[in-house]
């Protein structure tokens, strides 16, 4: 703001009285409406240009992906009271430095309700970690608002980012298969892509990584270098939980690329956990491995409580007895999206997943009646 002439001195150390009224003439007193206007509009553009500048400095290091978005509800629609117990004084405690990865491979920007779901358990189950939810339709649509992620925006521990695949797999194996890769003759390209992601989010950053069809009942941050079997001769990707760079990841991203094959439903994914893990514990089966060379096998019970094939009771009436006795043993649930997708129920119908959502994840189980697509 230009000061007033008179708060000026009218002699300074060293400042001849010709040269500072010369000053006070040439820049701090217009001589009419059209140099100041000038200088009016100058001054504006270099606050602009700095604040653009100042603005994309805080851009991550790392690519479109490292961009947290912000986005808001609709002015008509307040962000939810979401309930999150910190304890006294609790945003001031240091946070964990875990951070749980959800990605969306498909073009979509608006996430399904299993999606929300999954984010807002992760996010409740764990309040003082980071929680990232990847979608690579973003990164083509700018400034794209959906009730969506503008209501997961009213966590305040999640973040919602863009996904750049080319510049994710930079400097790993992953990036020159991409770069070959012929997308389109990929029957199977959204789920390979989600398989690519999950490893090299492991390897880059570590933390833990959740397919966004699984619904988080307690912490998962006392499961570290861990992954859940499946059946007992079969992985799943769906959970993982690794250090930074750890070999058994590394391992995974080598034989991704030497024995890739697209036609081919979970070779990249379920098939290549088990086989990369055989090799690793020098077994030919792991029906009976716990534990091994510092990689821990979860049980089925952990994550998959309920096998693929009977996927159906996650949507029928099940007892609170039942189901607690089912899942007691378990950290999440996956709910199986490949077979599930747009089976509906109805609020306070009492099917399985009714009563899991509605504890779960109580906000996003609220709005489904608000967007038909949520």
């Amino acid at each position: 703001m230009v000061k007033p002439m008179s708060q000026y001195p009218t002699k300074s150390p060293g400042e001849k009285p010709q040269q500072q009224q010369h000053f006070i003439t040439r820049y701090l007193v217009p001589r009419n409406k059209t140099k100041n206007n000038f200088w009016c509009k100058s001054c504006v553009s270099i606050l602009i240009s700095l604040k653009l500048i100042s603005l994309m400095m805080l851009y991550y290091k790392g690519g479109t992906q490292s961009q947290a978005v912000k986005y808001r509800l609709p002015n008509h629609i307040k962000c939810p009271f979401i309930g999150f117990n910190f304890g006294r004084n609790g945003y001031h405690l240091p946070n964990d430095n875990t951070t749980i990865f959800f990605v969306e491979t498909s073009d979509q920007t608006n996430p399904t309700f299993l999606s929300l779901c999954s984010v807002e358990s992760a996010a409740r189950a764990h309040p003082r970690a980071k929680i990232v939810f990847f979608m690579k339709g973003l990164s083509a649509v700018k400034n794209k608002q959906t009730l969506g992620i503008s209501l997961l925006s009213c966590f305040p521990n999640v973040e919602i980012r863009p996904l750049d695949l080319k510049d994710l797999f930079v400097d790993t194996p992953l990036s020159l298969w991409y770069s070959r890769l012929h997308q389109w003759w990929q029957p199977y390209r959204i789920p390979i892509m989600s398989d690519a992601c999950r490893l090299v989010l492991m390897w880059k950053y570590g933390g833990i990584y959740l397919d966004t069809d699984i619904i988080v009942l307690k912490s998962l941050l006392n499961l570290s270098n861990s992954i859940g079997r499946e059946q007992q001769y079969l992985m799943n990707t769906a959970f993982l939980a690794f250090d930074r760079r750890h070999d058994f990841i590394g391992q995974c991203l080598s034989d991704f690329v030497e024995n890739y094959n697209g036609w081919i439903w979970g070779h990249q994914g379920p098939q290549l956990a088990t086989r990369v893990f055989k090799k690793w514990c020098q077994k030919k089966s792991i029906t009976k491995i716990q534990h091994c060379k510092g990689v821990r096998m979860l049980p089925p019970e952990a994550f998959y409580p309920i096998h693929w094939q009977d996927w159906k009771k996650y949507f029928e009436v099940m007892s609170k007895s039942e189901a607690q006795k089912l899942l007691k043993n378990s950290y999440a649930v996956h709910i199986w999206n490949k077979k599930s997708h747009g089976t509906r129920f109805q609020i306070g119908s009492k099917v399985m997943i009714d009563q899991l959502s509605s504890v779960y994840c109580p906000v996003s189980y609220k709005i489904m009646s608000w967007q038909e697509n949520v």
